[in-house]
Parts: C-alpha cells; structure tokens; sequence
C-alpha cells in the first residue's frame, strides 16, 4: 500500500484525468458513512501531501502529510477494502472519484478539517 500511496500521489494529474469505470457506482453502494470518510480523506492527504511535495505555499498551511497521510491512506485503504470486499482496482475507482471531487474550487480546504480531526482520531 506504501508504493500504491506514492504511485498515487506521483500520478495524481493521471489519475484525476483518466475516466472512471462503469463499476464504480456498484463500488460506491458498498461503502458505509465511515468507508466514505476514509475514502475522501485519504485523497485529500494524498492530493495535499503531493502539493506539499511540490512546494505549494497554500498546501504548506497544513501539517506534514507525507508520513502520516500516508500511513492513514495505507490503513484506511485496508480497512474498506476488508470491509467491502474491493479489490484495488474498485479503491483505485473510488479515490479518483474523491480527486475529481477534491480538485473543484474550495473542496479540498473544505475537506481538510474534518480529515485532520479524523487524522488526530487516529493517533497517528
């Protein structure tokens, strides 16, 4: 999960531009309010960990995420998928739908504090 982690946020233009599957909708009806959650904030720690790595100065207005982003990506990917049953290709699915999401105006700074608290939750 560690090398999809950065795959992910190396590629992250790649995955955001290429079209989601047609099984994405059955993937997206499996997931409780938690897999939900899980879901946005692991791509949004994704997304502000791969801005920070480039130096962005509004991604710099939040803590580190290269090493506990990727550590809560890592569990979290791990726990919806025991819980859903998915494999990496319906994750893959899912998270770029977060991404398209996260990337319009305003959605990723909205998204950020609760998955900070999230983050916090975790004790990570």
């Amino acid at each position: 999960m560690i090398k999809f982690y950065t795959a992910l946020t190396a590629s992250l233009c790649i995955v955001i531009a290429t079209p989601a599957s047609a099984q994405q909708g059955e993937a997206k009806s499996k997931l409780t309010l938690q897999d939900s959650t899980l879901m946005r904030c692991s791509a949004a720690f994704a997304m502000v960990s791969s801005q920070q790595d480039d130096n962005d100065a509004d991604a710099k207005n939040y803590p580190p995420l290269n090493e506990r982003g990727r550590e809560y990506f890592v569990r979290a990917m791990a726990e919806v998928m025991d819980h859903t049953g998915l494999d990496r290709a319906g994750i893959v699915d899912l998270l770029r739908a977060q991404m398209v999401e996260l990337a319009k105006p305003g959605k990723l700074d909205e998204a950020m504090p609760p998955c900070l608290l999230s983050l916090e939750s975790t004790g990570l």
